[in-house]
């Protein structure tokens, strides 16, 4: 068999379900780093779920990892209900694996990003930055683990 490097190309797609607005992450074609895509307005499930399928067709993505809220108590809430719904409802469009990841603090920490970042708060949704940093923290949990070697100081 012959690996070819389009054999490892595996995109993924992240979303950050909310109420008003879905935000959207794109890993780049080695499924290493994860980028903030964009933001849909929620409109209804069905134009929703319409908007995603696009975007799954235009990138070649393989896999969805979809945030759940869990509480900080490892308890899940009224929204995380919420999300497992509207993922009930992508699957039945959708042959793509679905895979969900603890989004706690995701959204804390991408306030907190756009804050010291250059934007304005207010001008710029932090919906799509807290998809990336669900993404990122996927693709990281799927790196193996470094060794560490007596030659080596511990990294923080």
């Amino acid at each position: 068999m012959v690996f070819t490097p389009e054999a490892f190309i595996s995109r993924i797609l992240a979303l950050d379900v909310g109420d008003a607005r879905i935000g959207l992450a794109l890993s780049d074609p080695l499924a290493i780093l994860a980028s903030p895509l964009k933001i849909i307005t929620r409109q209804n499930i069905q134009s929703d779920i319409q908007e995603i399928l696009t975007i799954i067709r235009g990138n070649e993505v393989t896999l969805i990892v979809v945030g759940l809220p869990i509480n900080m108590d490892g308890t899940q809430g009224g929204q995380a209900e919420n999300v497992r719904e509207f993922v009930k409802e992508l699957q039945l469009s959708t042959p793509l694996p679905i895979e969900f990841k603890d989004e706690r603090l995701t959204t804390v920490q991408a306030k907190e990003y756009m804050k010291t970042s250059r934007k304005s708060p207010r001008k710029q949704r932090y919906d799509a930055h807290a998809a990336a940093l669900i993404l990122q923290s996927y693709l990281d949990d799927r790196l193996p683990p470094k060794e560490i070697t007596e030659d080596q100081p511990e990294q923080p």
